[in-house]
């Protein structure tokens, strides 16, 4: 592929796997891993170094899980 397609191609992939966790839903890249998302509570949470504590708001954050075959490869296996 030319740079320009393999650009497209790229951004395609990451285009969908975007609209895929904004509906709340897993991509699994088999080998890869695993996006999903995550709902977090509201919390209180504590200012390191002081006595001071902020409310965190609830939010909704991606995860990512790393699939089998990435794990081995990193690890050298």
């Amino acid at each position: 592929l030319s740079k320009k397609d393999a650009r497209g191609a790229i951004n395609a992939v990451l285009e969908t796997i975007t609209e895929t966790l904004s509906r709340k839903e897993q991509v699994s890249l088999v080998g890869f891993g695993t996006f999903s998302v995550s709902d977090r509570a509201a919390r209180t949470a504590k200012v390191p170094g002081t006595d001071k504590t902020v409310d965190v708001a609830a939010t909704t954050v991606a995860k990512f899980k790393v699939g089998k075959l990435l794990k081995e490869f990193v690890a050298g296996k």
